[in-house]
């Protein structure tokens, strides 16, 4: 099973901006849907963005819309997360996950993911 680790998280002013990066170990990462999903004390845990393993299909939740950016570099076996215009309530933990189906990914359904990197957002 493949192995996720998440980094580029930090505390960073509200209008400010961060890249989050998962680097994923195994040699058939480009099999599988990933996805960026985020957990905040208090909150129900939300999947943020998620990508089919071509690029052909996308997700963004409503509230993270417009702001972030999803990609991944298969050849390296990269996934990032682009983060703009942050704002207070995107300060949570973000886990990068990956599974067999986007769908899966998207109903927040996964066989993997890391263990998070902290992103706090101050006003």
């Amino acid at each position: 099973q493949e192995q996720l680790v998440e980094s580029g998280g930090g505390l960073v002013q509200a209008g400010g901006s961060l890249r989050l990066s998962c680097a994923a170990s195994g040699r058939t990462i480009t099999l599988y849907a990933m996805g960026w999903f985020r957990q905040a004390p208090g909150k129900e845990r939300e999947i943020v963005a998620a990508r089919s393993w071509s690029g052909g299909r996308t997700y963004y939740a409503d509230s993270v819309k417009g702001r972030f950016t999803i990609s991944r570099d298969n050849a390296k076996n990269m996934l990032y997360l682009q983060m703009n215009s942050l704002k207070p309530e995107d300060t949570a933990v973000y886990y990068c996950a990956l599974d067999r189906a986007f769908d899966a990914v998207v109903a927040g359904h996964f066989t993997s993911w890391g263990q998070g990197t902290q992103v706090t957002v101050s006003s």
